[in-house]
């Protein structure tokens, strides 16, 4: 195998891979829980970036179950943000598998 056919083709993979970066901080997904009553949204690297809580969520008698709904929301929306993840740079990886996506 040729060196320098290497380094180019390193040098093709580092330039996909920062294309790759700049597009995972433009993708979003929001997660919900509770029947909507909590709904985050996260970016592509992994980041919350907005949060919604319904009134009728916020009881100060019940804070472990808002905090269980935070938690689900964040699941659903890490789950979807792995999914659009896989479909956009799938190709890209070419049949490649990473752990966490």
């Amino acid at each position: 195998m040729n060196p320098f056919s290497m380094l180019k083709d390193m040098a093709g993979m580092k330039e996909q891979l920062e294309k790759a970066q700049a597009q995972m901080q433009e993708i979003t997904a929001t997660g919900s829980s509770g029947g909507n009553m909590v709904q985050l949204t996260i970016n592509g690297k992994f980041e919350i970036v907005d949060i919604h809580l319904d009134p009728i969520c916020v009881d100060n008698r019940d804070v472990p179950m808002l905090q269980d709904l935070i938690k689900a929301a964040h699941h659903d929306a890490m789950y979807k943000i792995q999914e659009a993840l896989k479909s956009q740079l799938g190709p890209m990886l070419g049949g490649m598998n990473f752990p966490g996506l």
